[in-house]
């Protein structure tokens, strides 16, 4: 089977513009490659991560990844976290999370963060970790909700959104 295709664009410049927001990890820097521990057969463990300039008003923060590469027409969602208080600022390697916020199932299935897993000898995919910080701190959701309902339910409530993007590729 081939894999040619096209290029995937950016799937955040294809939604309204909203403020930004700064997303960094000490796990690696954005644009480059991401560690063996952030790969599934590596280590299947969510980086580190650290915002700031969230804008006032914020009350929580819903935080993804997703994998718009992925050879499927709705690319490859990782981790979809929700319901991270407004005081929280960042989140351990790992990806545990703070009380109350929670997970909804992942494209593997599973809940929590699933790593970077793309096809053998396909081109590097793009890991595009996201923070959406929200006007509120009740998307009215739980942990059944998929990825593409967290998404559409948190538009109207979204303040601004960094975004940190990690590479990958299996030889």
């Amino acid at each position: 089977m081939s894999l040619e295709r096209p290029m995937a664009p950016d799937p955040y410049e294809l939604l309204p513009a909203t403020g930004r927001m700064e997303l960094t990890s000490a796990s690696f820097a954005d644009g480059a490659d991401l560690p063996e521990e952030q790969a599934l057969e590596g280590g299947n463990a969510a980086p580190d991560l650290s915002w700031s300039g969230q804008p006032e008003g914020t009350k929580s923060y819903v935080i993804t990844c997703f994998d718009p590469d992925a050879p499927t027409p709705s690319g490859f969602w990782h981790w979809v976290a929700v319901g991270i208080p407004a005081d929280v600022t960042s989140l351990p390697a790992g990806g545990s999370l703070p009380a109350g916020a929670f997970t909804v199932r992942n494209d593997y299935g599973s809940d929590g963060f699933g790593g970077a897993a793309p096809p053998p000898g396909d081109r590097p995919h793009r890991y595009m970790f996201a923070v959406h910080a929200l006007d509120t701190d009740d998307l009215g959701l739980d942990s059944s909700a998929s990825c593409a309902a967290v998404h559409f339910t948190l538009l109207p409530h979204l303040l601004a959104r960094g975004v940190l993007t990690g590479r990958y590729q299996i030889a």
